[in-house]
């Protein structure tokens, strides 16, 4: 993840370049930004379809993570070992290089150890993030959909807090492209204009 409120602003134009079918999908996630809830804080939500033990297994397992976010192991256990490879070049199969201030996250990635602080399958996953952040992921069952929200706490400053959200909601995009069958767009090209967008909206916080 790059990490080196709901508004009525429009969701990203490449959501709309999707076939009708998933104009249901489309207005679920229409208010898709994440929120700014406190100083140090940024939740962000998203509609995923179920059911919820396969969206948590995005979540937890080792080659569907590596799809979306980042592969790795994880310890399932409160205090297990949490090691990631970040390799954004491979989220998708379109070309695209990272902007410069990004580029030494390519071509080899980068890894992070961690520790799992929540583990409560298969709604609550919780581990450490950055120095001392935290990002708890919490599933909730919408029908034949899941509600997942995602916490992410205690970052340091007001650039990691645009970074981490435009890290965020470009992850979960592709996330959603994964679920819902889709090839998803280069990460880098989702990043670059959402991290503008939350540059504009924790400015005026």
């Amino acid at each position: 993840m790059s990490g080196r409120l709901t508004s009525s602003r429009p969701y990203p134009t490449h959501v709309f370049a999707h076939p009708p079918q998933q104009i249901k999908e489309i207005q679920m996630n229409a208010n898709a930004y994440a929120v700014r809830t406190a100083p140090d804080t940024v939740r962000i939500e998203r509609i995923l379809p179920g059911p919820i033990e396969r969206v948590w297994a995005y979540l937890t397992e080792d080659e569907k993570r590596g799809q979306w976010f980042a592969s790795g192991t994880m310890e399932p256990r409160v205090g297990g070992k949490v090691d990631l490879l970040f390799l954004h070049s491979r989220l998708s199969d379109e070309p695209g290089a990272p902007p410069p201030r990004y580029a030494d996250m390519e071509p080899n990635g980068f890894r992070h150890e961690s520790r799992v602080t929540a583990w409560d399958p298969p709604r609550l996953l919780g581990y450490i993030f950055g120095e001392d952040d935290e990002v708890r992921f919490e599933l909730a069952e919408r029908g034949s959909d899941v509600l997942l929200t995602l916490t992410h706490t205690r970052i340091a400053s007001q650039e990691k807090l645009v970074q981490y959200s435009g890290g965020w909601h470009a992850h979960l995009d592709v996330l959603a492209d994964r679920l819902n069958g889709r090839a998803p767009p280069n990460f880098w090209k989702l990043h670059a204009p959402l991290e503008a967008e939350y540059q504009k909206r924790f400015a005026a916080v």
